[in-house]
């Protein structure tokens, strides 16, 4: 890994010509996507800043700009900056939320088309999935246009300059994308440091998780472990010295700004993309560097931080790092701050509790997906639901009284009359326990994605062959990618559409109450134990 002399094909090397490092010029690029803090591109930057301090570099957000202006402004920033390296980050793709985004409400539009009795209504599902499509393939042309044009705009002032792409939806399609790519893309997968890294010190790639467009990855490139190394605090006034847009996000007092302090998840949730693409090992950031990190934020105004690690707290034998960082928080005079994080609420303890509560814990969420113990350990979720109440008991009695956020994923495998019962018992304990305006029902429909145990399982169950493509939104594809399978597929559709017809704004507490209407409330004892044989996984839904 260290040497000086590249061992990869000719693809993989750099070429004679390229410049040396004080001549390089570094253009970090964020494709659209909703504009939340790219936290992705600004620690690139900053990493590269720190290994070479001389390094001309910018970034450029578009997802900060009109849609309509972007490649313009790409265009006229490479002509102006003279990049030699182009580095894009891609956010995402697949959206499986009833959540409106650019092109309207998805799960609305595939629910219209799939499961309304009325005429009009499947017309206007086909036609805002007509719209979605043309978005969503709109998307899919446009950002590799960019990527395209900005490589031909970089070559008209160096012949040799190169473009790495990465980021969330390159990681999970990297094979799709591959094939439609520019030859000579770096594709990057996870984690970029060392990759960039190693390209400007001219050092081979051999060792990195990425591939050379026009040649074959190697297999399992996907599940390769990221490299463990530190994160140090991230040089604010270096980052505001390269991108203008900064205060953009800052100047809006109530914005989360993400802060990264872990890397990785543990984890196996059959349907979750974090563990490949993160990696199993989870690799904490120094918490001195963490506390500097959020002191820049702090003196810039910045009040509200999200944790943007995979999980929090993701096991038990890091609870004791929370509370560190926690402290050193405390002891730092972050003083009138909000914080928000995913949190595993399997993984606390009343020490914690009160210090998240002391602390500003503002805002979380759990991605329980399902209120049946016996359904979460089906989907290997590893969450044990009764001491996820009982720890959410702890945070009340501690003072907690701002917004939960619930994950769940109704129709998961083996989902039947009995485990919706359990889930909307389980739903209304919390409820009971945050009181019922705080606690959010977030539905989420399970987006069957490459390199999980759920495609396996799809592969295995006949429901998808090898060799479809994920990123296909083509109306017989896009209803096997949504994870809602008959015979409780089409009844969940229904209620679906009855929530978005009753109170489009509060869909999530309105499909809890129809499903309640229409199945009951189980005891909340049967929602807590988890059977060790269960009914088949296809079982008949009845009312």
């Amino acid at each position: 890994m260290g040497s000086d002399s590249p061992s990869l094909p000719s693809s993989f090397e750099v070429s004679e010509g390229f410049p040396s490092q004080l001549a390089d010029r570094v253009l970090l690029v964020r494709l659209p996507c909703n504009p939340i803090f790219p936290v992705g591109p600004i620690y690139l930057a900053d990493h590269l800043h720190k290994c070479f301090p001389d390094l001309p570099q910018q970034i450029l957000d578009l997802a900060s700009l009109p849609v309509l202006d972007v490649e313009r402004v790409l265009l006229t920033k490479i002509d102006q900056f003279r990049p030699t390296l182009l580095v894009f980050s891609w956010r995402d793709i697949q959206i499986f939320a009833p959540m409106d985004g650019r092109s309207g409400n998805p799960l609305q539009n595939s629910f219209e088309v799939f499961y309304a009795s009325n005429p009009l209504k499947r017309l206007r599902g086909a036609w805002g999935g007509l719209m979605l499509m043309l978005s969503h393939y709109g998307e899919l042309w446009r950002n590799q246009r960019l990527v395209r044009h900005g490589l031909r705009a970089a070559r008209r002032h160096a012949n040799d300059a190169q473009v790495v792409l990465g980021g969330g939806a390159v990681s999970v399609f990297y094979e799709q994308l591959g094939r439609s790519l520019p030859k000579g893309t770096i594709v990057s997968l996870g984690e970029g440091e060392p990759l960039l890294e190693k390209l400007l010190r001219q050092k081979s790639l051999e060792d990195e998780r990425c591939f050379v467009v026009g040649e074959t990855p190697r297999t399992g490139l996907i599940h390769e472990q990221p490299e463990s190394r530190p994160k140090t605090a991230c040089d604010y006034d270096y980052i505001s010295s390269i991108w203008p847009q900064l205060n953009w996000y800052l100047e809006g007092g109530d914005f989360y700004v993400g802060v990264q302090t872990k890397r990785g998840c543990p984890h196996n949730c059959c349907y979750c993309v974090y563990t490949v693409v993160e990696g199993k090992q989870v690799r904490l950031n120094p918490i001195k560097e963490v506390v500097a990190e959020m002191r820049q934020l702090y003196d810039r105004g910045v009040r509200g931080f999200w944790f943007t690690d995979a999980q929090f707290i993701p096991a038990r034998r890091h609870i004791e790092d929370a509370k560190e960082l926690l402290r050193a928080i405390q002891a730092e005079g972050l003083v009138g701050i909000r914080w928000a994080a995913y949190i595993r609420a399997d993984n606390l303890d009343l020490e914690l509790v009160d210090l998240m509560v002391a602390t500003g814990l503002s805002y979380f969420e759990i991605g329980i997906t399902s209120g049946s113990q016996e359904l979460v350990r089906k989907m290997r979720m590893g969450y044990n639901l009764r001491i996820v109440l009982e720890n959410c008991r702890l945070l009340a009695r501690a003072g907690f009284r701002d917004h939960v956020s619930v994950n769940y994923s109704f129709n998961v495998i083996d989902e039947r009359p009995e485990t919706i019962r359990q889930t909307i018992a389980y739903h209304r304990e919390l409820e009971r326990i945050f009181g019922v305006d705080k606690v959010e029902p977030a539905i989420f429909f399970i987006g069957l994605q490459p390199h999980t145990h759920l495609e396996q399982y799809g592969f295995e169950q006949g429901l998808i062959q090898h060799g479809y493509n994920p990123m296909s939104m083509m109306p017989w594809t896009a209803r096997k990618l949504l994870w809602n399978p008959e015979p409780m597929g089409s009844i969940f559709g229904r209620i679906c559409l009855e929530a978005f017809d009753t109170d489009p704004g509060n869909f999530g507490r309105s499909v809890m109450d129809l499903l309640e209407r229409d199945y009951g409330v189980a005891p909340l004892e049967e929602a807590l134990r988890a059977p060790v044989s269960g009914r088949p996984a296809i079982a008949k839904a009845t009312r």
